[in-house]
């Protein structure tokens, strides 16, 4: 079990400062973020997003800490931590949310402690972004 408990908090990816990347990341393991990414990121592990990161896309992980910037929806079933430099434009799904003072969180925050009701509501949310990403925006549908 000690064993298990340490990989968990092993550090296997870093996007160290200064670092860009363009694209969809998908990480085994705990990742560590103070650069910038354009695209999404999912990992079955742990994200940080350190102070002066910034992330345009959406996180899916099992657990994330925000104190730069994410502009796209956080998923994040085992919590989603929020530090007072953080920012948030977009919605947010959890069971456990903390909030620090003077954080930004602009955007629908669904966090709830029953795994049936974050589970139909993470149903609902993929399917509405299906949707939106099928017929792109309005007037951009297909006919």
């Amino acid at each position: 079990m000690a064993i298990q408990a340490v990989d968990n908090v092993s550090i296997n990816t870093i996007v160290g400062p200064g670092s860009f990347i363009r694209g969809e990341l998908r990480i085994s393991g705990f990742i560590r973020i103070d650069g910038d990414i354009d695209g999404n990121l999912e990992t079955p592990g742990r994200v940080i997003i350190g102070e002066n990161a910034r992330i345009r896309g959406d996180v899916n992980a099992a657990m994330v800490t925000i104190g730069g910037v994410v502009q796209g929806d956080v998923v994040a079933p085992e919590g989603v931590t929020i530090l007072s430099s953080g920012m948030v434009i977009g919605a947010v799904y959890t069971k456990r949310l903390q909030v620090e003072e003077s954080v930004i969180l602009s955007g629908p925050c669904f966090a709830v402690n029953d795994q049936d009701r974050l589970d139909r509501a993470l149903s609902e949310y993929r399917n509405r972004k299906a949707y939106s990403s099928s017929y792109g925006a309005p007037g951009q549908g297909r006919s």
